[in-house]
């Protein structure tokens, strides 16, 4: 019987599947203009990037834990200026800025969250301070390349509680795409 066990946790470890992300090697150049690049979402680049904090929006020490994380990422990265494209825009070249709090489930988002638009080049440093600093919360970083669908489902990172991500309500599908206001 010990045998068979053995075996069994053996072979799921053979089996397991690890994603380490490498954010210094993840390719975020756009293609040179004229090489008509990719426009499938198969590998697309990432234009821009997203960090999100998920919280429970009913509870009030939970919120106020979740605001004031967000208050420290404003101060740290001296943010000045709120997002003003869509939030599904991967706007390459735009700075580094803060969307307004969803108190509610919005977009793919299953409970309240916050979110902050990130240019490539802002990734590492930003990243890393966000999940050294997130306590209990739980942040999903996410690529923003024109393939919503993939840049939240197969593109992303979660650090603490994975959330279910609604899909269905995405309508760009290919690399570089914008969405519709």
């Amino acid at each position: 019987m010990i045998a068979v066990v053995l075996i069994t946790l053996l072979a799921a470890c053979v089996n397991a599947h690890y994603h380490i992300h490498d954010w210094n090697s993840m390719k975020t150049s756009l293609p040179s203009p004229g090489s008509g690049g990719n426009k499938s979402c198969d590998y697309a680049e990432a234009l821009s990037y997203h960090i999100h904090v998920l919280f429970w929006q009913n509870s009030p020490k939970h919120t106020a834990g979740a605001l004031g994380l967000r208050n420290r990422f404003i101060a740290k990265f001296n943010l000045r200026e709120n997002c003003t494209m869509d939030a599904g825009d991967p706007a390459p070249g735009h700075d580094m800025c803060v969307f307004e709090v969803d108190w509610e489930p919005a977009g793919p988002f299953t409970t309240a969250q916050y979110s902050f638009f990130i240019p490539p080049q802002k990734l590492q440093e930003t990243s890393i301070w966000m999940l050294q600093h997130r306590g209990i919360y739980d942040v999903f970083i996410h690529p923003n390349s024109g393939c919503e669908t993939n840049d939240h489902t197969k593109w992303y990172t979660f650090s603490g509680n994975k959330w279910p991500i609604d899909a269905s309500i995405f309508s760009c599908d290919r690399s570089g795409c914008k969405p519709k206001s």
